[in-house]
Parts: structure tokens; C-alpha cells; sequence
């Protein structure tokens, strides 16, 4: 352990030593069209993917890529770590984020997110809030944007009990359009409230896309079907993996 809490503080000083780096490059995406600043926001992705492997032997691997509609969609992804916030940007075209307003206070890396045109939602303000960001998103989806939203709303640890909110369901009732579910176990090595990084093999896999015109609750159930199954399967593998690295019959390392 002493040699992966070695990995993992080098890796951590490197990824925001990067990300500072980016964010001076990026500086002047804030008076140029969205495409050059999503370009910095892909190079950050595939910088973080870069510093992972060669760092911490975590590998990173995609699966079903293929499945992604072009066009305006909805992206439901499981949400486990940091990492997913933007590892998942250079699959799509010009997607858009819903996050909790408080991100965009933060000293000019929210200038870009309100640059993004990212959905921020005060938690704290209730249905109100709630109804105001399904018919935003709705009209930027209609714009032909991609909504990437995590139904959980925020991180949950490995093997917690899902608990989906149900604005994505209102939200794909208004926006009409297909909805793409995300599964993954990115919690296996990048854990929520820890800089330790775990070595071992990160999946993401997007499944099979939901046509548009479900009801809510349909959508709901067969979303949250979709994603829990598939992360439960990526989870175990990533275990059984980690036990094998670990030389330990448990192989969890999340915290």
C-alpha cells in the first residue's frame, strides 16, 4: 500500500499541475467559439487518462462506443467519481452538463462552465428549481445539444443502494429524444473523498440507447435496470481483478 499511496500523491500534484496548465491555455476560449474550449476540456480527459496509466497502472477502456447516437441526446450516466465529469466530454459533440450551482463559484473555472453554457441548479431551492432546469434542458437538447446527467445526482460509493431522482425522468418526457445509459466502476480506483488511486482496469460501457416516447416511469425503471445491472457486472470484474493485484481474496479498495 505504501507504494500505491506513493503513485497516488504523485499522480494527484501532476493532475492539477496539468489542469492549472490548461486552465492559463484555455483563457482565451472565453472570447472564442464553444468548440475551442471543449478542445482544452478533451486534451484535460485525455491527459488524466495518460497520467493514470503511466502513474498508477489504472487502465482505461470503453466499451460500446459504437451505440452513441449523433444528434440531441440524453447521456444517464452511473456516477461514482470525479473522474466521469469529464472524462466523458470527448464522446460527444457539444454536450452539457447539469451541476450544482456552487461549481460555478469557483475562481475562473466557473467562468467556463457559464462559457459551456453548463445547467447549474440550486439544490437547496426545491421543485421550483427543479421545473426550471427540466425545461432549460429540454430547450438545449431541442438545440441539438447532448445532456450528460448523472440520475443519482450526485457520487455514490461502490455498492450503495441506488437512488435515482426523478427529475431525469421529466426531463426526457419534455426533451423527446433518445436517452443514452452509461454504466461503469470508476469508484474501484478513483474512490470519492480520497486522493488514493487503485491500480486495475476503470470500464466505462455505454449500453444500449432508450428510443424516445417511454413514460417517466417506464423510463425510470428500465434506466436505472440498464445501468444497475451492467455497473453490478463491471464492479465484481474490477474486484476480482484488484484481488489479483492486491494478492488478497477481498480485492476492494474503495473508501
Amino acid at each position: 500500500m505504501a507504494s500505491i499511496f506513493l503513485r497516488s500523491l504523485v499522480f494527484n500534484v501532476a493532475f492539477y499541475v496539468v489542469l492549472v496548465a490548461l486552465i492559463i491555455i484555455a483563457l482565451p476560449t472565453l472570447v472564442m467559439p464553444l468548440p475551442a474550449l471543449l478542445t482544452v476540456a478533451h486534451w484535460w480527459a485525455s491527459a488524466s487518462i495518460f497520467l493514470m496509466r503511466v502513474i498508477c497502472n489504472i487502465k482505461v477502456e470503453f466499451r460500446g462506443v459504437e451505440k452513441i447516437p449523433k444528434g440531441p441526446l440524453i447521456v444517464a450516466s452511473k456516477h461514482q467519481s470525479m473522474w466521469e465529469t469529464f472524462a466523458l466530454l470527448p464522446f460527444f459533440e457539444r454536450p452539457i452538463f447539469i451541476l450544482k450551482r456552487e461549481l460555478t463559484w469557483i475562481p475562473v473555472f466557473g467562468l467556463f462552465l457559464i462559457k459551456a453554457d453548463m445547467i447549474a441548479i440550486n439544490r437547496a431551492a426545491g421543485a421550483r428549481a427543479l421545473m426550471r432546469m427540466a425545461r432549460r434542458a429540454g430547450e438545449v437538447v431541442r438545440r441539438g445539444r447532448q445532456l450528460v446527467i448523472f440520475p443519482e445526482g450526485t457520487r455514490t460509493p461502490v455498492g450503495a443502494p441506488p437512488h435515482y431522482k426523478s427529475g431525469v425522468g421529466l426531463i426526457y418526457v419534455d426533451c423527446g429524444v433518445a436517452c443514452l445509459p452509461v454504466a461503469l466502476n470508476s469508484g474501484l480506483f478513483w474512490p470519492r473523498r480520497t486522493f488514493m488511486r487503485y491500480p486495475g482496469t476503470l470500464v466505462v460501457e455505454f449500453l444500449d440507447p432508450l428510443p424516445a416516447g417511454l413514460s417517466r416511469d417506464e423510463f425510470l425503471r428500465r434506466t436505472r435496470e440498464a445501468i444497475e445491472s451492467a455497473t453490478a457486472r463491471l464492479v465484481e470484474a474490477g474486484r476480482l481483478e484488484q484481488a489479483k493485484l492486491f494478492g488478497r481474496a477481498d480485492g476492494s479498495a474503495e473508501a
